[in-house]
C-alpha cells in the first residue's frame, strides 16, 4: 500500500470530519429557499433581489476557487479548509446581526468565501489517500452529505425559525462551524513533506487545465446543466411551490425536505454503483451522454405542470440530473496529482459561477415577464423554458466536443 494512502479506519473519520464541513455549507446554501418567505416579508425582496441574495454566496465561493486550487496543492487540505473555516465562522456571526439588505449580502459573500474549500480540499486529500477505485465512491458520498445538509435547511429549519428565529438559527450554525474547526484540527492529516516538496509550477499550471480540450468540453454543461440544478435545489424549488403552486410556507419545507432526502439515498446509491462502472469499463462521458437527457424530460413535465408542480416533480429533475455529477470527480482524475487541487478548483469554479448566474438570472425574467404583464405562473414557466434551452444546447456542446475519457494523466 502506498505511504499516502489512510488506512481503512482513518479513512472513515477523516471522512465523516470533512462530510461534516461540507453539510454546513450547503445548509447554509440551501437555507434561503426554506428562509426566502421570512426575507421577502422583512425586507420587501423581489425576485431579483431574493436572486442576488442567495446568489451572493455563489458568487463568494466561485471567487475563491482559482486560488484555492492554488493554496490545495501548495499547502494541502487541513491548513486550508481551517483558514476559511474561521472566515465562515466569523461570517455566519455577521449574518445572524445584519439589520438590511446590504449587511446580509456582503456577509452571505463572505460566508460563500469561508465554506469555498468544504468540497475542494476533501477531494484533492481523496486524491492522494484514497485508492483510485475508490474516489468517485467517496465524491458521491460527499454529495450524499451536501443533500443531508440541504436536507436540514427544509423542514428542522422550518420548525426551528418560530421558535428561536433566523437570526439565532445561524448563531447555532457558527457553533457547528467552531466544532468543526477543532475536530478538523485533531482529525485530518496534514500535508506530508514529500507533498509540499513537489515542484510548485504556481498559477501558470492552470493554463494546462484550462486548454485542455475534455475540461473544456464540460465546462457548459458545468455551467448551466449542473450549476443550475443548484440554483433551482436551494432556492427556486421554493418560490415555485409558493408563489406559483400556492403553498403554505410549511407545506413548501415538506416537500423540500423529501425532495432532499430523495437526493441523499440517490447519492447514496450513486456511490455503490459507481465502482461497478469503472470495473466494467464504462466511461464517464458514456454515462453523462446516455443519463443527462432525463432531466430534459423533469424540466419540461415542471413546465407543463404549471400551478400543479409540487416536491415530486422538482424531485424528478434532481433525480434525473444525477449523472452530471460525475462530470467534477472526472475533470480531478484526468489531470495529474500535483495539479489536482487546481483542476477540481477550476471546474468548481465554472459549477458556482453557474449556480450564481442562473440563480439571479431566473428572478431577473421572473420580474421582467410580470413587468410586461404576465401572469406570475406564466412568469416561472417562460424562465424556465430559457433554462431549459441553455441546458440542452450545453449537452450537445459536450457531445459534439468531448473525447471519451482520457486514460493518460495530465500535469
Amino acid at each position: 500500500m502506498s505511504k499516502t494512502l489512510l488506512t481503512k479506519n482513518r479513512a472513515i473519520f477523516v471522512f465523516l470530519v470533512f462530510a461534516l464541513g461540507y453539510f454546513i455549507s450547503t445548509l447554509i446554501r440551501a437555507s434561503t429557499a426554506t428562509l426566502s418567505p421570512v426575507f421577502s416579508q422583512e425586507l420587501g425582496l423581489k425576485a431579483a433581489d431574493l436572486g442576488l441574495l442567495a446568489g451572493g454566496y455563489f458568487l463568494g465561493f466561485a471567487a475563491m476557487q482559482l486560488p484555492n486550487g492554488y493554496f490545495l496543492d501548495k499547502y494541502g487540505p487541513k491548513k486550508i479548509i481551517l483558514f476559511f473555516l474561521i472566515i465562515a465562522f466569523l461570517s455566519t456571526i455577521a449574518f445572524s446581526n445584519s439589520e438590511n439588505f446590504f449587511s446580509l449580502l456582503v456577509s452571505r459573500i463572505l460566508i460563500g468565501v469561508g465554506v469555498s474549500v468544504c468540497l475542494m480540499a476533501p477531494l484533492t486529500g481523496y486524491r492522494k489517500w484514497l485508492p483510485f477505485d475508490k474516489q468517485q465512491r467517496a465524491n458521491a458520498w460527499m454529495l450524499m452529505a451536501g443533500a443531508l445538509g440541504m436536507l436540514a435547511s427544509t423542514v428542522p429549519i422550518q420548525l426551528l425559525l418560530p421558535e428561536i428565529g433566523w437570526r439565532n438559527i445561524f448563531l447555532l450554525l457558527s457553533g457547528l462551524i467552531f466544532i468543526t474547526i477543532i475536530l478538523i484540527v485533531i482529525i485530518i492529516p496534514s500535508w506530508g513533506k514529500t507533498d509540499t516538496q513537489i515542484k510548485d509550477e504556481g498559477f501558470s499550471s492552470y493554463k494546462v487545465i484550462w486548454k485542455h480540450p475534455y475540461f473544456l468540453s464540460l465546462v457548459p454543461l458545468g455551467f448551466f446543466n449542473y450549476g443550475g440544478l443548484q440554483a433551482i435545489q436551494t432556492l427556486w424549488a421554493g418560490p415555485w411551490m409558493t408563489n406559483v403552486s400556492g403553498f403554505t410556507a410549511t407545506q413548501a419545507a415538506l416537500n423540500l425536505f423529501w425532495l432532499n432526502l430523495s437526493m441523499l439515498v440517490t447519492f447514496f446509491i450513486w456511490g455503490f454503483i459507481n465502482p461497478y462502472f469503472y470495473k466494467k469499463g464504462i466511461s464517464t462521458d458514456k454515462i453523462i451522454i446516455y443519463g443527462v437527457p432525463f432531466s430534459f424530460l423533469a424540466l419540461g413535465f415542471i413546465i407543463y405542470s404549471g400551478e400543479n408542480v409540487s416536491g415530486f416533480h422538482f424531485t424528478l429533475f434532481l433525480i434525473s440530473s444525477v449523472f452530471v455529477s460525475l462530470a467534477q470527480p472526472a475533470v480531478g482524475m484526468i489531470f495529474s496529482n500535483t495539479i489536482a487541487g487546481k483542476a477540481l478548483s477550476s471546474y468548481n469554479l465554472i459549477l458556482f459561477l453557474g449556480t450564481f448566474s442562473v440563480q439571479w438570472a431566473i428572478g431577473i425574467f421572473i420580474d421582467l415577464f410580470k413587468s410586461f404583464g404576465y401572469a406570475t405562473l406564466i412568469a416561472y414557466q417562460l424562465a424556465l423554458s430559457i433554462f431549459t434551452i441553455c441546458c440542452i444546447l450545453s449537452y450537445l456542446y459536450f457531445v459534439i466536443h468531448h473525447k471519451d475519457h482520457l486514460k493518460k494523466n495530465y500535469s
